[in-house]
């Protein structure tokens, strides 16, 4: 093990010495031959890597470095973006372990082969991976091996883009009449993925849809999608399914309407997903917090009417849209200081937190209290921070902090475990902390990723600067409760 430390210390330190020499004196076919095999240095490190992966994987060694399991250790350690995506490929390329303890070959071994030989990179191997998951299970194996090694092959050559083209024909010659493709493919292969938002803080919605689930679909957007029907832009438009309005005043909207037929389909899941937020069809709770949007602010940007508030399930709101949002709510605001109207301490007397006790942790944490977890409010748990409930901990709002699931179940007392402690001193203050138990101890850390808005405030107000007092609060609609952090 000292042996592979050595060489990849000698690695570092030639990489170190290539980023220093230039090609300056090198002729134009030295520097492109220069180019070329770096690239494929670079894709057989990838290889190596994920051989790395599966070493972590099989003997858990990602707890030794404070991660309760393989993804987080590739999103924290290893910070690479799509870890899912990585592990994908890794199981598909490296050979696994059976239930029984015998070692398997690679599913795709062609594929492993070149990526290790340099001679493709990672985004051949997902167009790879991608048709090989499009191909129906019911194909004899022999045909699906043969499949791969044609797609392996044509990866040395061909680019990305021109591998999936290539896959349209090998599976229009494996299924030419589509009669092998079953249920269970459609099954495996359905999807719908919400993107991040971006500048304009406007997400991408892609999606492979079942047959059934199409022509659902369908149906909802010929009567919410019709022109002049939940148009934004129009008061006047018809709201819902149109079924009580008259044909005259769906004609006179449809007029007026000059959306596309694009915006029309959008608009009509906004007005489908209000529909169901705030006509009850999602039931009275989730993970203790009202079905509903729930949002983050604080009272600078109430005054200022700028900046951005995060709602409970992570998404950004511009301060624009969350006052459209308590326009209507507004005659139901009702404040909640220290220990007023609910409680919030509940000593032993009961081990779940209340919906106001949650509301407040929400507006004070923002997401999961774990340092560097992404998970947002309302996917986490309520963590008995101070004391675990089953040592004699209390349910009070002072001593109850937010983690996702898989944090909240990596506190213990184990060395690859993790303890909370209130933090005493600094911006923190009051918050709990984080720390993985080391001998020495690590110093507490808190999270400050749904927190943004704080740290940009301390940067503009150094401690040396006059304070800005500015409190956080959650609101929630369509019956807004407003709910000043702790």
């Amino acid at each position: 093990m000292n042996d592979l430390l050595a060489k990849y210390a000698a690695l570092e330190q030639l990489l170190d010495q290539m980023n220093d020499d230039s090609s300056d004196s090198y002729d134009e076919e030295t520097v492109a031959e220069v180019a070329i095999r770096h690239e494929r240095i670079a894709r057989r490190l990838e290889a190596i890597g994920n051989r790395r992966i599966i070493e972590v994987s099989d003997r858990d060694a990602y707890r030794t470095v404070g991660c309760v399991n393989l993804t987080e250790f590739l999103q924290t350690k290893l910070r690479i973006t799509q870890p899912k995506k990585r592990l994908t490929q890794v199981q598909a390329l490296e050979p696994m372990h059976a239930m029984t303890g015998e070692k398997l070959p690679p599913v795709c071994p062609n594929t492993a082969r070149e990526l290790a030989a340099g001679t493709i990179g990672p985004d051949h191997v997902h167009a790879v991976l991608d048709v090989m998951n499009k191909i129906p299970t019911a194909i004899e194996p022999d045909h699906r091996a043969f499949a791969e090694q044609t797609l392996a092959e044509f990866a040395t050559t061909l680019t990305p883009k021109e591998i999936a083209a290539a896959g349209v024909r090998i599976l229009a010659h494996l299924d030419p009449d589509g009669r092998l493709t079953d249920d269970r493919d459609r099954s495996r292969n359905r999807k719908l993925n919400l993107g991040c938002q971006d500048s304009q803080l406007m997400p991408k919605l892609t999606a492979t849809l079942d047959p059934i689930t199409r022509a659902l679909f369908d149906v909802v957007l010929a009567k919410w999608a019709a022109p002049g029907m939940n148009n934004p832009d129009d008061d006047q438009s018809p709201r819902g399914d149109g079924s009580e309005i008259s044909s005259d005043v769906v004609r006179e909207a449809a007029d007026r309407d000059c959306r596309s037929q694009s915006q029309r389909n959008h608009d009509a899941l906004k007005a489908l997903l209000d529909a169901a937020v705030n006509g009850g069809l999602l039931g009275g709770s989730h993970r203790g917090l009202p079905p509903q949007i729930i949002v983050s602010i604080t009272d600078a940007q109430l005054r200022e009417y700028a900046g951005v508030a995060r709602t409970a399930t992570g998404s950004d709101l511009p301060i624009s849209d969350v006052v459209t949002l308590a326009a209507d709510a507004q005659p139901h605001l009702a404040v909640f200081s220290d220990v007023t109207n609910e409680p919030l301490f509940f000593g032993r007397g009961r081990r779940l937190a209340s919906p106001a006790q949650r509301l407040m942790a929400f507006a004070k944490y923002g997401g999961c209290s774990k340092d560097d977890c992404p998970v947002p409010f309302a996917h986490t748990e309520m963590h008995h921070a101070e004391n675990d409930w089953a040592d004699g901990g209390l349910t009070d709002v002072t001593d109850l902090a937010p983690a996702c699931g898989r944090h909240n179940r990596a506190v213990g007392t184990e060395p690859h475990q993790w303890t909370t402690e209130k933090i005493t001193d600094g911006p923190d203050r009051g918050r709990y902390g984080w720390r993985r138990n080391t001998d020495p101890p690590d110093a507490l850390r808190a999270n400050h990723l749904h927190r943004i808005d704080e740290l940009l405030e301390r940067y503009r107000n150094p401690p040396d600067a006059v304070p800005v007092v500015s409190r956080a609060f959650a609101i929630t609609w369509p019956r807004a409760h407003l709910y000043p952090a702790a």
